[in-house]
């Protein structure tokens, strides 16, 4: 494994803390290299896409992270608070565990976790790009549902709740209450008693971003989230997710092919092609990348002119 001061990355360049530092994350199915020596920042309380024509990787880098895949090569490590240092990702490389918490916070290897534990103590939250809300339940259910790791505690993993004990009361009282919270926050307050399938199709996106963000996440990993939405619900979608930066401080890392979302919300992309990275920066950089203009929207590279244009309609 490289020493991570050896990794070019956005966090290290710009000042930025990192919340997520991926080193040299390689993925093969077979003989399929699908990810190949990988490696990026996601820098704290920002917005980071991850973008790329189909078939670049993306969803594979999204599913390592989120421990739906062991890399076959690679660390992911995640911080939570002060822990941000070499020396600490170091000590955990080194030792048989999967993650350390000290006063200062925490640093976890994400490939050494399973995808619950990556959820419920790194605190990684995601959606899919198609949507898996539970249709049956109502849309309130939906976001209290998300909140059973908290409950589950709390009920003393069932006795406490059999018993209506006061202490699970009152968990269960601040799980309503936050789910409210989010219901009023996506505007969705009216539909409360609605079964979450009969949503239209923006409200099931915005409903499930909702319900991830329930869960407390310091990461929050979007697959998609503006995949068939028209242009207002385009444009509700990026008023939530600046809002859940700015008013939550929860870091974001989205996989989105439309353009317009990518290069309005956020602050920091990178561009994959074959599995390898091929640009990594701010917007204003990957727009005028030829590189990325000709590989994302698959076009030679004498037809870069005409690509941009098409880029910057």
């Amino acid at each position: 494994m490289a020493n991570s001061a050896t990794t070019p990355a956005v966090a290290a360049t710009t000042g930025l803390e990192p919340i997520l530092r991926v080193e040299h994350l390689t993925m093969r199915f077979g003989g399929l290299l699908a990810v190949n020596d990988l490696s990026f920042d996601v820098a704290r309380g920002q917005i980071t896409a991850l973008i790329g024509p189909n078939g670049a990787g993306k969803t594979t880098v999204f599913n390592c992270i989120t421990g739906f895949y062991k890399p076959t090569i690679g660390r992911m490590a995640l911080f939570s608070g002060g822990l941000q240092t070499d020396a600490a990702i170091e000590f955990v490389t080194n030792s048989p565990t999967r993650y350390r918490r000290t006063s200062e916070g925490a640093v976890f290897l994400l490939e050494r976790m399973a995808d619950s534990e990556i959820a419920a103590k790194a605190k990684v939250a995601r959606t899919f790009q198609n949507i898996r809300l539970f249709t049956g339940m109502t849309v309130l259910e939906n976001l209290i549902v998300a909140q059973h790791n908290w409950l589950n505690r709390a009920s003393g993993y069932s006795i406490l709740g059999l018993i209506g004990a006061p202490s699970f009361r009152k968990a269960e009282a601040m799980a309503v209450e936050l789910a409210v919270a989010w219901l009023d926050r996506i505007g969705l307050t009216h539909r409360a008693d609605d079964p979450a399938g009969a949503l239209p199709y923006g409200d099931q996106r915005r409903l499930e971003i909702a319900r991830a963000m329930c869960t407390g996440p310091v990461l929050l990993c979007l697959d998609e989230p503006a995949a068939g939405l028209n242009p207002r619900e385009s444009a509700d979608l990026n008023e939530l997710l600046l809002s859940i930066k700015e008013g939550n401080g929860t870091s974001i890392l989205l996989i989105e092919h439309d353009m317009s979302v990518v290069m309005e919300i956020s602050d920091h992309i990178v561009v994959l092609e074959y599995g390898i990275k091929i640009s990594d920066g701010t917007p204003n950089h990957i727009r005028n990348d030829p590189k990325v203009i000709a590989a994302y929207l698959g076009v030679e590279d004498e037809e870069v002119d005409e690509a941009e244009a098409e880029l910057d309609r």
